[in-house]
This record gives structure tokens, sequence and C-alpha cells, in this order.
């Protein structure tokens, strides 16, 4: 057995962090389901820290089967997945990766917008198709003057809607509370943002607070000319209503990067040529990963030191 403390990895990781933590850390891997209760059970007087994935996190199963467990440590700024009630009762603070990420998934929702309006994926494929020998493609919508409603206007949001304003649009946004440094228009529900927006952007945190926040009703109000563009969660929209729309024409087009139960995406949306789609990229750049890399493992080098954690979620005292 290994004198260095340990580390349970959650699920499999960026392989920088990965290098990182083994070379300093006793690195243990958690198995499948199968094995998983019987090996908790073998390491759970060493355990005090996790690394984890915001796309795993942690269940309360786990949390309570490591008794000396303090901290976890997510890779990404979402914390949905991770049971934070359980953490409180038991002590355990979460860190996670925010700001370092902010511009890049901005960036990406941006591009999802200008690809979803102006067709850019199928001009490309018009192109190497051979079908603009035939004839002119056909004409696309305009990102200009348009009214662009950003449901979450935290870090990320805030970054789009930045954007967005450097293309002569307006814009308003949702959030559960008014921001009083900004002069874009509030509206305190999802239905009427939808209603008086052309384009609207998801960048809220997921979780059961925002799950299917953009409703059927929402998507209706978009409407038929109204494009959707998500870079938050796939539970924050309903994904089968979303498909219905695409599907007859009551939704003009969508520019996707997350999806429910990933990385299984319906073949509706597969087929559908008037929607972009991205595998989950919105922070996948070498840049931004490694700067998260540094703090994923920046807060358990923390930890062990007894140092301030760089980037706690809920600070647990003691």
């Amino acid at each position: 057995m290994s004198n260095r403390p340990a580390v349970l990895l959650m699920a499999p990781l960026y392989e920088p962090i990965e290098q990182a933590l083994q070379a300093q850390f006793d690195c243990l891997r958690l198995p499948e389901p199968p094995a998983r209760q019987a090996f908790l059970a073998s390491v759970a007087d060493r355990v005090t820290a996790v690394a984890t994935h915001a796309t795993v996190g942690i269940d309360r199963a786990t949390i309570e089967a490591l008794p000396k467990l303090k901290v976890v440590s997510n890779f990404g700024v979402g914390i949905d997945t991770t049971d934070l009630a359980a953490c409180n009762e038991h002590g355990v603070t979460v860190c996670n990766t925010p700001d370092v990420l902010t511009e890049e998934v901005a960036d990406m929702a941006l591009g999802l917008t200008l690809a979803a309006v102006r067709q850019i994926p199928q001009g490309d494929h018009y192109v190497r198709t051979g079908q603009w020998l035939r004839a002119a493609m056909p004409l696309t919508q305009s990102m200009q003057g348009r009214r662009v409603g950003i449901v979450g206007l935290g870090r990320i949001g805030r970054a789009i809607a930045i954007r967005c304003a450097a293309f002569n649009t307006e814009i308003g946004y949702y959030g559960p509370n008014r921001k009083d440094d900004v002069s874009y228009r509030y509206f305190d529900n999802v239905t009427e943002l939808a209603q008086w927006s052309d384009i609207l952007i998801a960048a809220c945190p997921g979780g059961p607070a925002t799950h299917r926040i953009v409703s059927a009703q929402a998507l209706d109000a978009l409407g038929k000319d109204g494009v959707f563009v998500n870079i938050a969660r796939g539970s924050v929209v309903d994904q089968e209503a979303l498909i219905a729309r695409l599907a007859n024409g009551s939704l003009a087009s969508a520019g996707l990067d997350v999806f429910d139960n990933e990385p299984h995406v319906p073949q509706a949306l597969i087929d559908m040529p008037h929607v972009v789609l991205q595998p989950h990229q919105g922070s996948a750049s070498v840049a931004t990963r490694m700067a998260m890399t540094e703090l994923v493992v920046g807060n358990l080098v923390a930890w062990f030191n007894g140092e301030p954690l760089l980037t706690p979620v809920n600070p647990v005292k003691g």
C-alpha cells in the first residue's frame, strides 16, 4: 500500500489531470457497480478526497460509503450530478472549475447561434455535395437586429450577452433575480422571455431547479421563426417537445451542445438538416481544459497541505 494520500477517481478524467494526480497521490479508480460496494469498503479508511467529472459527480451512496471523505474536486463548473445535500450533511466541501471556462463556453454559444441562424454547416454541405453548381443556396435568417433571450445571466450568460450585443442585437434575460448592474431587459419567467425573443439561448446551471425550464410552452412561445441554442445541460429543455417542434416546422432551427442521456443523441435530431449538433464541446479547448486541470489538482493539493481551497462551492467548517 502506498504511503501517499489517496484520491478516489469517480470516472476516467482528462489525461493531463490523471497524470498530475498520479504524480502526487495514490489514485484509486472506482470500479463498475458489481464490484463497487466491496471496493469502497476496502478503501473507506483511506479516502478523504475524490476527483470527479461534472457529468458524473458523486452520489449519496458513495458519499456515505466514505465516512472520512472531506473534499470533492469536480472537473467542470456544473455540480448538478453531485448530491450537494448529502455533501453538506456529511461535512464534504465540493470544488469546481469556474471562470476559466466562461469565455470558451460563451464562444461556443455564439458559434452555435451563428451556425444555426446563418446555416453555416448546411452551406458547407451545399458546396461539398455540388449543389452550388446547380443553383444558389436559399437565403438564411440574419443575426442583425434580432432579440436574443438568455436563460441564466451568470458568468457564462453575461459573456454570451456581450458577444451577441456586437451583432446589434437586443438582449433580454431570465434568472431567479434581476441583476442591478446590467441594462438588459429582465423577464421573470422563461415563457415570456421566449415570447419576446427571436433567439433563445440556455446558459443556466442544470439540476432540479432548472429541470425542463425551457418547456413545451416556452418553445411554442419562441415560434416558427425562433432559434433555440443550448450550452447548459440537456435537462433544462423538454427534449421531446423540442424534437417535435423542429420536426413539424413550429421552430426554425437549433444549435445544441448538450442532450439528455449523453452521448446518446436521438436519431431524430441527427436526421434534421436544420439542427446544428456538437458533442458537448463547450469548454473543450486545450487551453481551457489545462486551466481546469490546474484547478482540479490545485484544490486537492491545497486540501492535503491544509491550505484554503481555491474554488469551494459549499465551504464546510471543520
